[in-house]
């Protein structure tokens, strides 16, 4: 990842990126504990692999974020972002590689547009182009888990109960970043 920290950047941003950036560390927070609940529950090799290597790149956005925002801003809700995201894992995972799989597609689908807003309005509004490229590189980097799991499920060609299980993680995804930017 980068090595942009917290101390080459501004001491304040815009009320509006706080809240953003309390967003982002708890969903960040949540996706670790995704893949943790699938590597408590799968035991196919893929899925292992698949969760370990995407753990690593979700923790390593978790630490940008920590070092982006103090921890008086994150969000207090952090203990119910790590059990939501734990069971959002480990539930499908005792379902199968399709279900996971179809999961990550769904959460990394909200989590392409929900970063992609917050670097479009850093680039329509010309601020702080060191956090632009940090959430810019973020978002590539969930682009690819997206796309992998994808390929990986045979997405998005999923079946009716795969997909209103997706529609349930997008609709919760959408939920928590409207909580975690308050909260």
């Amino acid at each position: 990842m980068s090595t942009t920290t917290a101390d080459t950047l501004p001491a304040a941003f815009p009320a509006w990126l706080v809240g953003e950036l309390r967003s982002d560390h708890a969903g960040e927070t949540g996706a670790v504990c995704i893949y943790n609940g699938i590597l408590a529950i799968s035991r196919d090799p893929a899925v292992r692999d698949f969760a370990t290597r995407h753990r690593a790149t979700e923790q390593g956005h978790l630490d940008l974020l920590e070092g982006l925002l103090p921890p008086a801003d994150r969000s207090r809700l952090l203990p119910i972002w790590r059990v939501a995201g734990w069971l959002t894992g480990a539930l499908p995972a005792m379902f199968g590689s399709r279900a996971v799989f179809a999961t990550v597609d769904a959460v990394e689908t909200f989590v392409d547009h929900h970063y992609r807003a917050q670097t479009d309005r850093l680039a329509a509004e010309g601020i702080l182009p060191e956090v632009h490229a940090l959430l810019e590189r973020c978002r590539e980097e969930e682009v690819h888990h997206r796309d992998e799991a994808r390929e990986a499920g045979h997405g998005p060609a999923y079946g009716p109960l795969l997909r209103a299980w997706a529609w349930v993680v997008g609709s919760g995804s959408a939920a928590a970043v409207a909580a975690a930017k308050r909260i």
